[in-house]
């Protein structure tokens, strides 16, 4: 979900969040507890509860929770991601309450560039939302109306992080607590490949349709980044090549959000692709662009594998009307 980076500017801009050393336990920690490395300490807090799985499945949740099959409650969206998973509960200094504990986290991950999924807070939460984080530890069973939770993430050329994080108050001693679960994605094992013009080419006149993915955008946005100038480089080569060629400009996404959102992403993803073709020179009545959003996927969007796969874009030859 989300992912904190420890800097000598984070600690500056921060002061209310501590840096221990590697390994390094306060008094009131847990047992062989320790500092995720990534994620800063808040000022103070003590390690209530520890765990690290090397490699497990995490559904971040990403909406409110409602009331399912046998009155439990259940997220309405979730991102499923695997990878190495840490999870701390952190029990804040007696005189801090769960809002302040939680804006300074708030304000910690925009700081070092994690953007924020989803966040909720008090009711709008949902149905029984602390059950779904399950804080239960020696402390008792947390709950607040207060209760605040947000999941975010950072994306990295190592393997994204994601974090969630949840701080409410136990009703019995009013102390504040933070939940902080850590999920390490591992890194992409296929680098992104550029298709070269001839092989778009090639695979049109074979294929009639071609999936790239060397054109990538900021997360849950149709800005296309700087990086994916080499492959919309060799598709206006290609349509340079090729005067008489027009092209579908298809957006695919991965299975993640509401059907109608992804489908009007991908298609202003797509628009931003013909726009940027258009500007290299590329007559606009050569390009159409479209979303397909979450319907035509080529792998299952239960793994991170899998939606990576997912999120593409096909170029798809116009042939004209015989009509």
């Amino acid at each position: 979900m989300v992912k904190f980076v420890a800097s000598v500017a984070f600690v500056v801009a921060s002061s209310l969040f501590a840096v221990l050393p590697a390994g390094a336990q306060t008094a009131g920690d847990v047992k062989g507890a320790a500092d995720h490395p990534l994620v800063p300490r808040y000022k103070g807090a003590e390690i209530r509860h520890y765990n690290v799985e090397q490699f497990s499945d995490y559904a971040v949740v990403t909406g409110q929770t409602k009331r399912g099959d046998g009155n439990r409650p259940v997220p309405e969206t979730a991102l499923p991601v695997d990878g190495k998973i840490t999870h701390l509960i952190y029990r804040a200094p007696a005189d801090r309450s769960s809002l302040e504990v939680f804006r300074n986290y708030e304000e910690a991950l925009k700081s070092v560039g994690f953007e924020t999924i989803y966040s909720c807070a008090r009711a709008d939460c949902g149905f029984q939302f602390n059950r779904v984080m399950n804080p239960a530890i020696n402390d008792g069973l947390l709950y607040d109306k207060e209760q605040r939770y947000l999941a975010a993430k950072l994306a990295r050329p190592q393997g994204d992080v994601y974090v969630a994080l949840y701080v409410t108050t136990n009703e019995a001693n009013k102390r504040a607590f933070a939940k902080v679960d850590v999920v390490e994605l591992k890194p992409m094992e296929q680098r992104m490949v550029v298709v070269k013009a001839d092989e778009m080419e090639q695979a049109l006149t074979r294929d009639g349709k071609i999936a790239i993915y060397g054109i990538l955008f900021d997360f849950d946005k149709a800005d296309i980044k700087a990086e994916s100038k080499p492959q919309i480089d060799q598709l206006g080569e290609l349509l340079k090549k090729n005067p008489k060629l027009d092209v579908l400009i298809v957006g695919h996404t991965d299975g993640q959000g509401t059907f109608d959102y992804n489908l009007s992403l991908s298609q202003r993803r797509a628009q931003a692709i013909a726009s940027a073709l258009t500007a290299s020179g590329i007559a606009a009545n050569r390009l159409t662009p479209a979303g397909a959003g979450m319907v035509a996927p080529v792998a299952s969007n239960r793994t991170e594998d899998g939606r990576t796969k997912n999120r593409r874009v096909e170029i798809v030859e116009r042939v004209p009307s015989t009509r």
